[in-house]
């Protein structure tokens, strides 16, 4: 994909595309990090897309967006988010919000479509997963239903990190959500 010069980061580190589907996009509550990164040319905001493939987006415990990596569930959507070239500083970034190495999250590779755009052109880039280990549950969990965007409406349901409860750690929370539905 071809950043325009008007868009320029650092050409000094390698670049990977990330997509939003959650609290990182714009007007929501960790959208700030991506702002930030902006600010400090590690992050460009590329456009909206939506997955290439149907896949559920559900929430989680504290009303937390999980993208699951379960294609042949019966999801109907096809998942709707923004797309940013992140340098390694932001993406490094990206990973501590996330909680890549405790188990939050993981990222994998997606393949996105352009809203708007024209023909069936796929853009590879990649997208924070709810981590495999708890998938499969939290899919059950939230009744196999899941929705095609994080907006206003699904957002009244999230809470921030700072108002969650402070005795357990995020990864017991959602170990304690996905068996509330066993």
């Amino acid at each position: 994909m071809t950043i325009s010069s008007t868009t320029t980061i650092s050409q000094k580190q390698n670049q990977t595309l990330i997509f939003s589907y959650g609290t990182l996009k714009k007007g929501f509550a960790n959208h700030k990090l991506m702002q930030t990164l902006i600010s400090q040319k590690d992050a460009v905001f590329i456009g909206n897309y939506t997955t290439d493939l149907k896949l559920p987006l559900v929430q989680g415990p504290h009303g937390v967006p999980f993208l699951l990596n379960l294609p042949c569930t019966t999801s109907s959507h096809r998942v709707s988010g923004e797309l940013y070239s992140v340098t390694d500083v932001g993406l490094q970034r990206l990973d501590v919000l996330e909680g890549v190495t405790l188990g939050h999250y993981e990222r994998l590779p997606i393949g996105l479509r352009q809203v708007g755009g024209v023909g069936k052109v796929v853009v590879m880039a990649e997208a924070y997963f709810g981590h495999r280990s708890f998938a499969e549950e939290m899919w059950r969990r939230n009744g196999e239903k899941g929705f095609e965007c994080f907006d206003r409406e699904v957002e009244k349901g999230y809470v921030r990190r700072d108002l969650r409860p402070k005795d357990r750690s995020f990864r017991e929370m959602i170990e304690m959500f996905c068996a509330e539905g066993l």
